[in-house]
């Protein structure tokens, strides 16, 4: 479980400065897939991105500029792969036919999507604070929760991450960072995780609690 003291981030002002999207480690291998020669294209990897009217992406050795009406990311891709740009459209490509290659090709080409989409049309996920006297307020940098604790949860907003609330209960995260977006909301969910029996706790809005049933007296 995640104290509030963890989620401290940097004060910041929407939309933010540009951000360094953290360097890609996980490896995705599809089934059927073959190495060496011969090798088959990443289905997502070889699908071109396609970057909208008032985007622009620079590409300078293995770092990827993408700069937008919302704001502006960066990346440092793996050296399995390359990024060219054509016109309105990014290319993501692999290095070589090795393994590795083929592994990060799918991931780089949709990380470099995301970067577009957060840029231009921006990323948003929606929480719900379930049970009796839950609440939450944002002050300033800071969201402000009670949780059915003995002592209210202040959270500090991190770097790039936008939250409002309504109705008290319903909580909005809001950013240009997919992932930044995702973990922010992982982090105040784990301050409180729905419980089994009744529910209570944070839960994303579109979440679905399968309940257990509480024991039943003789």
């Amino acid at each position: 479980m995640f104290s509030a003291s963890s989620l401290v981030g940097q004060r910041v002002a929407m939309p933010a400065a540009p951000v360094r999207a953290p360097r890609a480690q996980r490896m995705v291998v599809s089934a059927g897939a073959t190495f060496g020669e011969g090798v088959k294209e990443s289905r997502i990897g070889k699908r071109p991105i396609d970057v909208p009217s008032g985007v622009t992406v620079t590409v300078k050795d293995q770092e990827v500029k993408v700069k937008g009406p919302k704001g502006e990311l960066f990346r440092e891709l793996r050296p399995e792969v390359t990024a060219e740009v054509d016109g309105q459209t990014l290319w993501v490509r692999r290095a070589s036919n090795d393994r590795k290659a083929f592994a990060y090709h799918g991931l780089s080409r949709t990380l470099c999507n995301n970067m577009v989409l957060g840029v231009s049309e921006g990323f948003k996920k929606e929480l719900k604070l379930v049970g009796v006297g839950y609440r939450a307020a944002v002050s300033g940098n800071t969201i402000n929760m009670s949780l059915g604790l003995s002592h209210p949860v202040d959270v500090e907003i991190p770097e790039g991450i936008k939250v409002s609330v309504q109705k008290n209960t319903d909580v909005t995260v809001e950013g240009i960072d997919k992932e930044a977006v995702g973990t922010f909301c992982a982090q105040l969910k784990a301050l409180r995780p729905p419980e089994p029996y009744g529910g209570k706790g944070i839960r994303y809005a579109d979440e679905r609690i399968m309940l257990k049933e509480g024991k039943k007296g003789k």
